[in-house]
């Protein structure tokens, strides 16, 4: 082995242990809270400061600072964020999105308190703890990973933390203590952090930015090792440590040296992009949001109010207008996250980047150094660049398909990372670009009533998106995405145009920016800003028009004149505020009049629908008698409609030799059903039976490993199920999947616009025939009684026009009246020529509608 070869390896295997360390720390966060602890680079950049500042500044001795700095300030960083932050989130069981967005506000408050106590430049004289060799590094590494190792295998507290991370409450109630358990997580986490950070501080960059990123790079080797395994984690780091050295042995020549000389130098980079957008996601867990509040509605005076104070700069010159400048182009690209994650509900931290992007394509396009394009004038330059980042919105629209919560998060910040590293950070993309305004608007008065022209021809258009039929479908999706699939909403196709328009958006806010300052800045939009925009959206309102402009106004103004870091700080305090008080932001904009105090309406006046007497006649349908008075089921007199029936085709749902199997347990065990039109099939079951699973390969949500399901001799196996509602057969869920933030019609008439026949005509009279058709139509669900909601559920999967309707556990929350009515429109249902299968474990309600009850044993049909 040569000498260079060698000491490369050695380079290598030094950096890879630092690596290692962050993957040791960050699974046992994980392992021990469940929370993806994002703020894990910004404790390590934070202890690199502390020790610098004890050594250095204060003169201690280095021995006496390290074991201050590690053996207390880092753990007890870890034991205040659990327990004035994360604890509190998990004892309220919040929206999981919360905890992510907390660690967020962590790691841009602690930046910002850096650069607030700091300053924000490189600092080349930090202590070196361990002598420069990596065996003794590396040593360490394996040490603390064979020790973590033993300890969650062979010991009680191993035991406790699998216990409290597989479900916290269920440990509690068998006696373990919670709170130790995950206290004792988040200091070993912070620890390993605080080690990682003062490890590589006196070889890289020690500044309140660049050390952070630096560390989120790395946590590639977690995600590779399933934020479980801790051998893996090790062996990943040390192996792509040492690819990175030897990688900087090529000096390869030609149009690839710049490109292969950026990936020799980011590895890991790479390695993170590949483990979030080609690996299986981690964080299932957290895959759904909770329930959603109604959406906040600014009034009037208000919007007056703001138009006023964005006229304002008018009247400025001088730095405060070219600082002002800003807001409007900052306000386009935190629009985006309105499109993205408050309307769409996708956690998107990768906006920085399509920002970027669209300020660099404008600057290249007007100088003419855009490959294949001519140079363009100011205008139409910024237009043709908003035009080529679209698409690239797809980089986190596709893996967004599948993923939800923390892979998702990891997804869109490893795409951020990547571009910030791969292009922004190259100098064969960005040197000597210059950005100049278009003609007639040079002037910062000019330029600065053209933002504000865009910014509200933007406004109004992201308005009308959140109003009409796609914001419904944006909303639902938002609120339950198996439900929004189930109404025959086109989740992964809607998914891919909110990000393509985020992406489009934040483009154009990226390229006003880079001509307000006339330059193109890449430290402007580097991953850091991302995780910043993003918090502070979603803590100023991410659901509302307002909040961007609030938010850009905020981040420009606490910033501007002042030391850098003040508006970190404030973001990151309200981040983290806001998963310890989940409805504060809610209750003050109550206060100050946003949005409606939104009433329970009174249990008995919702309670009870009318009994539904329907007949089949031929080529007409009965849809609905009106409630009795009072609700008490009593029939109404003459209230009835009518519906031509076209054609009268009866549909047959039949499943073939179904067979599934998860590891060793066998699901379904060669299942075949048919359900025939006319009747209500039932099937009942012990728990673990396979109703459920049989129940989801005929409504698509599950695909079973072998046989068939055909709809009229037609095979839809592979069928997705947003496409099976649209081909007539509806469902509904054990586990309630409304859309709380949207109103009873809006639930219903979602059903009317994706279903089979796409006609909203059939919403007031799938109200009436539920007994919805009253005030109660226009209240957000979010405040209504289960035995409502479950009538709006069905009243949804009714109002696409449906042939088959299949219902899991419908009694689930009911009392005896809202079963009893329930068992009267299924009969009617049925009556009417619709196939109805339904699971259940009420026998008495099946006794009473079924035409046939199969029961199932093992994966079987047994009769």
């Amino acid at each position: 082995m040569s000498a260079l070869t060698y000491d490369l390896i050695l380079a290598g295997l030094a950096v890879g242990s630092a690596a290692a360390l962050t993957g040791i720390g960050l699974i046992v966060t994980y392992r021990a809270t469940g929370v993806l602890n994002l703020a894990h680079g910004a404790i390590a950049m934070f202890c690199a400061y502390v020790l610098r500042q004890l050594v250095v500044e204060w003169g201690w001795p280095l021995p006496l600072g390290a074991a201050v700095t590690l053996l207390l300030i880092a753990p007890g960083i870890g034991v205040v964020l659990d327990r004035l932050v994360f604890r509190p989130i998990a004892v309220l069981d919040v929206d999981p999105a919360r905890a992510l967005v907390a660690s967020i506000g962590v790691f841009v408050l602690l930046v910002g308190t850096a650069a607030l106590l700091w300053g924000g430049g490189a600092r080349p004289d930090a202590p070196e703890l361990l002598p420069d060799d990596p065996w003794v590094q590396l040593s360490a590494v394996l040490l603390l990973s064979a020790l973590v190792t033993a300890v969650i295998r062979w010991t009680r507290f191993g035991r406790e933390l699998r216990a409290v991370v597989d479900n916290r409450a269920l440990a509690a109630l068998g006696g373990i203590d919670a709170d130790r358990v995950s206290a004792a997580g988040w200091a070993f986490g912070s620890f390993t952090a605080g080690l990682t950070g003062v490890l590589l501080a006196p070889y890289v960059r020690l500044d309140p930015y660049g050390l952070p990123l630096l560390v989120v790079e790395v946590i590639a080797v977690a995600v590779v090792a399933r934020m479980r395994s801790l051998p893996v984690a090790v062996g990943a780091a040390l192996a792509i440590g040492v690819a990175q050295a030897q990688l900087t042995r090529l000096h390869p020549s030609g149009w690839g040296e710049p490109l292969l000389q950026a990936v020799g130098a980011n590895l890991f980079v790479v390695a993170l992009l590949i483990a979030a957008l080609v690996l299986p996601g981690v964080g299932a867990r957290d895959s759904l949001a909770r329930a959603a509040a109604p959406a906040v509605r600014v009034p009037p005076p208000l919007w007056l109010v703001t138009a006023i104070l964005f006229l304002l700069p008018l009247g400025f010159a001088g730095s405060d207008l070219h600082t002002s400048i800003q807001v409007p182009a900052l306000g386009l690209i935190l629009l985006s996250l309105v499109v993205v994650t408050g309307r769409g509900g996708q956690i998107s931290l990768g906006q920085a980047a399509y920002a970027g992007l669209g300020a660099l394509f404008t600057a290249l396009l007007a100088a003419g150094r855009f490959p294949a394009l001519p140079e363009l004038p100011g205008l139409l330059a910024l237009v043709v660049a908003v035009l080529l980042v679209a698409p690239l919105g797809l980089l986190t629209g596709w893996p967004a398909i599948r993923r939800h919560g923390a892979a998702l998060a990891m997804a869109t910040l490893a795409v951020g990372v990547a571009v910030s590293r791969f292009v922004f950070a190259q100098p064969y993309a960005t040197a000597g670009l210059s950005l100049s305004r278009p003609a007639g608007l040079s002037s910062d008065h000019a330029f600065y009533i053209a933002e504000l022209a865009v910014l509200a021809g933007a406004l109004l258009a992201v308005s009308a998106l959140r109003r009409g039929r796609t914001g419904r479908a944006l909303a639902a999706m938002r609120d339950h995405e198996p439900g929004a699939s189930a109404a025959g909403i086109p989740v992964p196709a809607l998914k891919l145009l909110a990000f393509v328009t985020g992406a489009a958006l934040a483009a154009l806010g990226g390229g006003l920016l880079g001509m307000g300052v006339r330059a193109f800045d890449p430290s402007a939009y580097d991953p850091v800003r991302g995780l910043l925009w993003f918090a502070a959206v979603f803590v100023l309102g991410a659901d509302n028009l307002l909040g961007p402009l609030a938010a850009a106004a905020l981040l420009v103004g606490l910033d501007a004149g002042a030391r850098g870091g003040v508006a970190a700080a404030v973001i990151g305090i309200l981040a983290i505020l806001i998963g310890r008080f989940p409805d504060g932001p809610q209750w003050a904009l109550r206060r100050i009049g946003l949005t409606g105090v939104v009433s329970r309406a009174p249990r008995a006046a919702e309670a009870g629908a009318a009994p539904v007497a329907a007949r089949a006649r031929a080529r007409t349908r009965v849809l609905a008698h009106a409630p009795g008075p009072g609700g008490t089921g009593a029939p109404a007199a003459g209230h009835r409609e009518e519906h031509a029936e076209q054609g009268g085709v009866a549909h047959t749902l039949v499943a073939q030799d179904l067979r599934l199997r998860y590891g060793d347990f066998t699901a379904l065990d060669g299942v075949g059903l048919a359900l025939p039109a006319g009747q209500v099939t039932a099937l009942i079951g012990a728990n673990g039976a396979g109703k459920s699973t049989l129940f989801h390969c005929f409504c698509g949500a599950l695909r079973p490993d072998s046989g068939s399901v055909e709809l009229d001799g037609v095979d839809i196996t592979r069928r997705a199920a947003h496409t099976r509602t649209r081909l007539g057969i509806a469902r509904t869920f054990q586990q309630l999947a409304v859309f709380p933030s949207l109103t009873v019609e809006e639930n219903v008439r979602i059903g009317a616009e994706h279903g089979r026949r796409r006609d909203t005509a059939a919403v007031g009279p799938v109200l009436r025939l539920v007994g919805l058709d009253g005030p109660v139509r226009h209240r957000p669900a979010a405040a209504l009684p289960t035995g409502t909601l479950r009538r709006v559920e069905l009243a949804r999967a009714l109002a696409g026009r449906p042939h088959t309707l299949l219902l899991d556990e419908p009694t689930a929350g009911l009392d005896t009246v809202e079963a009893e009515t329930l068992a009267r429109i299924l009969g009617a249902l049925a009556a009417d020529g619709m196939a109805v299968l339904v699971v259940e474990h009420d026998l008495d309600l099946v006794a009473r509608i079924a035409h046939t009850v199969h029961v199932m044993e093992a994966g079987r049909i047994v009769r």
